[in-house]
């Protein structure tokens, strides 16, 4: 027989799942940061157990360590660990775009040149210059039409989250990532799957500089 509190349980460690997920995303919560059950209870006015099950899935989306005497932290990345994340992320994504030179829909690339101009129209605001650029890197994978890509792009995805805010966030980064995404679709329009996946490995390239970047900059005891 199921427990009557448990479909409210559930929701409940679903809707903290996603608070949680979201503060690592934001970079509310950094890398090394303690997640207490006790204080995310208070702050969610939610029982511990599920806060306890929102930190599980966490863990097992990689996002969150447990350490001896500390207990569970939102999980730090080394160098070597970040390098090998970009390095994925370009070839995942510059075989996505080579691929997606070959099956995009017109319609595809239509929405593509239009969410770059729109990005344009929204310099100045980072948020929106974030959720844009984000949509229009999802919406060139799912050009692919390959699920397999799209399943290990999504693994590659969440690690980076980790790493905090997008780089997109620097006025510099968006404006040069404008201007990449517009090499990018010139190949894709052209149908020259090789130009277009040379111009996605190009993109990641100085995102990931970027990054690294960032992560010089920061004082928040990266180890990097």
């Amino acid at each position: 027989m199921v427990n009557s509190d448990t479909p409210v349980r559930l929701l409940q460690g679903q809707n903290a799942y996603e608070r949680l997920f979201e503060e690592i995303r934001s970079g509310l919560l950094r890398p090394g940061a303690r997640l207490t059950e006790t204080e995310i209870a208070d702050r969610m006015d939610i029982s511990r157990t599920p806060v306890r099950e929102a930190i599980r899935r966490l863990e097992a989306d990689g996002l969150v360590d447990h350490q001896p005497r500390t207990g569970a932290v939102v999980r730090s990345l080394d160098y070597p660990e970040i390098m090998e994340l970009y390095e994925m992320r370009t070839v995942l994504e510059g075989t996505a775009a080579r691929l997606a030179a070959r099956a995009a829909s017109p319609v595809e690339l239509e929405e593509l040149q239009l969410m770059n101009e729109e990005m344009a129209a929204a310099a100045g605001d980072s948020v929106a210059m974030v959720r844009l650029n984000r949509l229009f890197h999802t919406r060139l994978l799912d050009a692919a039409r390959n699920r397999f890509l799209l399943k290990s792009m999504a693994s590659v995805e969440t690690t980076l989250l980790i790493l905090g805010p997008s780089s997109m966030e620097s006025p510099e980064r968006a404006q040069q990532a404008l201007e990449e995404h517009q090499r990018l679709l010139a190949a894709l329009i052209a149908r020259d799957g090789a130009a277009a996946e040379t111009a996605m490995r190009d993109h990641l390239e100085q995102a990931q500089l970027a990054r690294l970047r960032i992560l010089r900059q920061s004082d928040t005891g990266e180890r990097i």
